[in-house]
Parts: structure tokens; sequence; C-alpha cells
């Protein structure tokens, strides 16, 4: 056989192969996203150092688990003061309502011994509670994420010390195109695959966009962009087999995509 029946006898098998592949089933479509995490972020009220850490990133703890403690010795100081001021409150009012009894007194000065006692007892108690606040205590149940605070440093007021992820709040993120919104709907069930991952992972869609966007923020594929994209999110029904930022390929099932 010459060199040119060869080449077209080649090319006549792959035009069949082609047309062979073409000819057979479509396999579902699928969509590229990612996990994604919705954290609880733990933060003082007031600023000041941290003076212990009491959980490492990646340990599991419980609701009332002590995360952290700052130093107190302002709020501690401030108490003590209010404790004093409540002390003297409280001696005036014995001796005011004493007067008050004897007929010495009179009912003008006992009220204003009751309502000092009273803003001193108020006091007081927002003291406690400033100072109850100076440990940080997990709020859920999860695993410690990320520390942004370690022993010895400054936490301004209300910055998180350390974020916890319950594992509920992990979600898988993905767009579609605006022809393939209709396949989906809430409370469907979807089909998760990534690298190294189990087979059976799978994820229910809880939110779909009601706004168009242009371009995801995370792009993994080059025909996503510049596409008119609707924003999905799904809860995963395996979380503790993915990870926050893992890239993801959704699939729906192929009766879904009729």
């Amino acid at each position: 056989m010459t060199t040119l029946g060869v080449i077209v006898r080649a090319g006549a098998v792959l035009a069949l192969t082609v047309l062979a592949a073409g000819c057979g089933p479509k396999s579902p479509p699928g969509y590229q996203g990612w996990v994604e995490a919705d954290m609880i972020f733990v933060s003082p009220d007031e600023s000041g150092r941290v003076t212990r850490l009491n959980v490492r990133e990646g340990d599991a703890v419980e609701v009332g688990t002590l995360l952290y403690s700052v130093d107190d010795d302002l709020q501690q100081a401030d108490l003590n003061q209010n404790k004093a001021t409540l002390a003297n409150a409280q001696q005036t009012y014995d001796r005011a309502a004493s007067l008050r009894k004897t007929g010495a007194g009179t009912q003008a000065t006992l009220d204003s011994a009751v309502s000092t006692l009273r803003v001193a007892e108020a006091r007081v108690n927002t003291s406690e509670t400033r100072l109850s606040r100076r440990k940080g205590f997990a709020p859920v149940a999860g695993t410690i994420q990320q520390i942004y605070f370690r022993e010895g440093e400054m936490v301004p007021a209300q910055r998180p010390v350390l974020s916890i992820m319950p594992p509920g709040n992990m979600k898988i993120r993905f767009f579609v195109s605006e022809p393939d919104l209709p396949k989906l709907k809430i409370g469907q069930d979807v089909r998760i695959t990534c690298d190294n991952c189990a087979s059976d992972l799978a994820a229910k869609i809880y939110f779909i966009a009601t706004q168009a966007e242009y371009t995801p923020p995370v792009i993994y594929s080059l025909e996503e962009r510049n596409k008119l994209v609707f924003l999905i999110q799904a809860r995963p029904n395996r979380p503790d087999n993915l990870r926050v930022g893992q890239p993801i390929t959704v699939q729906l099932d192929a009766a879904t995509t009729h």
C-alpha cells in the first residue's frame, strides 16, 4: 500500500471514530465551582492584649469551650471602683431608710438614696459583664479554622481573635449560564466531583440568585468569561470530606438535563 493510501485509510478511521463519539449519549453538563464556608468570628468587645490562647487551628470545640483570654486589668479596676461606690450608696440608703422610719428623715431624701443605689448596682453589673467578656467562649460547635491574634498581641475592639467553622455552614458555590438556569431548582440534589474525592458526594441546592453576574469572582474555566451567569449555592451531604477553597465540579443527573 502506498503512503497516500495509508494516510487516507487513517483519516477514514479517525472520521468514523469522531462520528461514533458524536452519536453516543451526551454526558451531563458540569459546572465549575468551589467550596466555601460561613465562618463564626469570635472577638472581644474592647481592645486588649491576648494573654492566653487555649486552642490551635484544626481543634474541634464544643459550645462553651474557653478559647482565649484578654488582659482585664482596666475592667477589674473599674469593677472595684464601682463596688466601692455601691457600698457607699448602700450605707446612704440604709441611713435614709432608718431616719425615715423614725420620722427624722424626709421621703425625698429616701427616694434620692434609692435612685443612687440603683444606679450604683447597675454600674456594678455592667462592670462584671465587661470583665466576664475578657474571656472568649465558643458560641457554636465546630473546628478552629484560623487564628488571627496570638498570645502577647494586641487585638482591637471587635476584631476577631479566631474563626470557627461549623460543619453545617460549609457550602458549594458554582455558576450556571442563563440557558441552563431552568434545569435547577431549590431543594434539588446535585452530584459533586473533585480530585481524590469520594465518588458518592452530593449536595442540595438551597439558593439560586435572582440577579445575573457577568464574571464569577473565581474563574476556573476560560469558557465562562464574559458570560451572563447566575450564582447557585448548595449544602454538601458530607462536609467533612471537603476543604474550604477546594475546586469542585457540579453535575446534574442525565434526566434533569433534558
